[in-house]
């Protein structure tokens, strides 16, 4: 028996989208301040600040050694980087190790197609940005067109502010339903975008296609045997 606190470790990796991790680890970090018995790092490869798909830099608190048995692990996703990051043999190589010990896996966005290039979809139910959704069999999962997708120990978010939600049911499923209201309050999280709800029945596929091609080519450019793969689902 140990008095330590579980650990929630954030992954980090160049080109990342900055919401996907700083959303959840915000929601995350109030729960370690209100209990305990958890704390949140951030984990790279190095200390080194890597860029973002924003002009923010981000620095990891601790490096992929210093937290080889997490209790909880989140990936968060991106563009182009993040499919560059499904070939990042150190990345996946700490992911299977932290993953074998980790009572949580979860992702954000294309965060779910990194941990299927690490095999940790397979037989899984999963979801992604709705963008990309249509590719999670190529990495062995059953796609789900939902807000947060609980398949075992596995649980995985659609896309970038998804990950708020993702880190509330984190909350509440490991503190109670208080603390994560208690949070959801601190954070003041109560969406009313200007625009209203997303219209589901009239998504952008058309529009945004060209954007998605682009990610594709560019992200796995010097890795065509992955983009044959994905685009084979595709």
């Amino acid at each position: 028996m140990t008095d330590d606190p579980k650990t929630i470790a954030f992954v980090v990796y160049p080109g990342l989208t900055p919401l996907d991790l700083v959303g959840p680890l915000q929601v995350l970090s109030a729960l370690a301040q209100l209990d305990p018995r958890f704390r949140t790092v951030v984990v790279g490869a190095t200390k080194d600040t890597v860029g973002t798909d924003t002009p923010l830099r981000i620095a990891p608190s601790h490096t992929f050694d210093e937290v080889p048995s997490p209790f909880a692990v989140l990936v968060p996703g991106g563009g182009a980087p993040t499919l560059r990051a499904m070939a990042d043999d150190r990345l996946l190589a700490w992911l299977r190790t932290a993953a074998g010990r980790a009572e949580l896996v979860t992702s954000v966005c294309t965060g779910s197609l990194v941990l299927g290039a690490a095999g940790l979809l397979d037989g899984k139910q999963a979801t992604t940005h709705w963008m990309f959704r249509d590719l999670l069999p190529a990495v062995g999962a059953t796609p789900v067109a939902r807000r947060w997708v609980e398949d075992g120990e596995v649980i995985t978010a659609a896309g970038v502010s998804a990950g708020i939600d993702l880190a509330l049911h984190l909350a509440e499923r490991l503190a109670g339903r208080q603390v994560a209201v208690s949070i959801q309050f601190a954070v003041e999280y109560d969406p009313e975008p200007p625009q209203g709800a997303l219209d589901r029945a009239n998504q952008p596929d058309e529009a945004l296609k060209p954007m998605r091609e682009h990610i594709l080519r560019d992200g796995l450019a010097e890795n065509p045997a992955l983009l044959a793969k994905l685009l084979a689902h595709a």
